[in-house]
């Protein structure tokens, strides 16, 4: 069975990690096991939680690199990566063997 990889993107402020917390949110509704992630160098709106300019909040796991995702995803139905651009070039194949 493989899965699939959908990107949200668009302009600063408008809506990026609005969208990932609402589809993350379904997924948790639908008891999916579901793993966020977010690069650790991130920390402008909160050290752990994924957060949204309207302060929507998801809790997510900080990783360094994103080979880490790899490691910590487990066996998830569903994978959330916010901020893609802190990543290194790697997060593609990452993506694509979660896939």
């Amino acid at each position: 069975m493989s899965g699939w990889i959908e990107v949200i993107v668009g302009s600063m402020f408008s809506g990026k990690t609005e969208e990932l917390i609402r589809r993350l949110n379904r997924a948790l509704i639908a008891k999916q096991k579901v793993e966020i992630f977010k690069p650790a160098i991130d920390k402008r709106y909160h050290e752990d939680n994924i957060v949204s300019h309207s302060e929507r909040a998801i809790r997510s796991t900080p990783v360094q690199f994103a080979g880490d995702i790899l490691l910590l995803a487990g066996d998830c139905d569903v994978v959330g990566v916010d901020e893609a651009q802190f990543f290194d070039s790697t997060l593609a194949e990452v993506c694509t063997a979660l896939a």
